[in-house]
């Protein structure tokens, strides 16, 4: 890598970090658009399968796989200092504690079902796109940017809302309102995803790892 490159690529692992930290948090609400229940965190985790795909068509499977590691750390370590915030006695004039708790307080059984549904949706994305990518030789990046984003997050969807609410919640409502939106963000995010890979290689000078196109 170049310096701009790597500045580059710093700026998007900054930016997935965020939406998916944001993401989480966002998740405590469940919100109700025409007739569709989904949590409020949705837009923002889709934001993460944009800039995988879009590192992954500039610099590789490798260098996507360390930043969706990356994440992984991330979110354990975000998880470790609320548990902490949480067991911490609150001032005697701080009258938010319940509040606070209701909020960021996940349940064990939530954090598991997100750390599971984050890991292998997001390491499946990357493999099935670089998969996708040596199928059509580097080219139709529409096609891999659609494919991996919508059977990654059919699996993230699936893993999350069955491991965090089986026997709990009615799991089809859930799964159909997510897997409704998220389809239709990862339809939407095609122009983002070629707009970001030609910004990075017109900004940072790189011709892609692989030299490849983006028919």
């Amino acid at each position: 890598m170049t310096q701009r490159e790597f500045s580059l690529y710093v700026f998007l692992g900054a930016a997935f970090v965020a939406a998916l930290v944001t993401a989480n948090v966002l998740a405590v609400k469940i919100v109700s658009v025409g007739g569709l229940v989904f949590p409020a965190g949705v837009l923002a985790y889709s934001i993460t399968f944009a800039v995988t795909d879009t590192v992954c068509e500039v610099w590789g499977r490798r260098r996507t796989q360390t930043l969706v590691n990356a994440g992984f750390l991330v979110l354990i370590l975000v998880w470790g200092l609320t548990a902490l915030a949480l067991a911490m006695p609150a001032a005697p004039f701080w009258p938010n504690q319940e509040a606070f708790g209701t909020i960021l307080g996940a349940t064990g059984r939530i954090i598991l079902a997100s750390l599971i549904a984050y890991g292998v949706s997001q390491t499946f994305d990357v493999w099935i796109f670089n998969r996708i990518k040596e199928l059509f030789a580097a080219r139709h990046l529409w096609i891999r940017n659609n494919v991996s984003t919508l059977l990654s997050q059919t699996l993230d969807t699936g893993l999350f809302i069955t491991i965090a609410f089986y026997g709990q919640l009615p799991l089809l409502p859930l799964m159909v309102g997510q897997l409704a939106v998220k389809y239709t963000i990862a339809l939407l995010d095609t122009p983002v995803v070629y707009g970001l890979v030609y910004l990075v290689r017109l900004k940072g000078g790189a011709a892609g790892a692989t030299g490849d196109t983006v028919a």
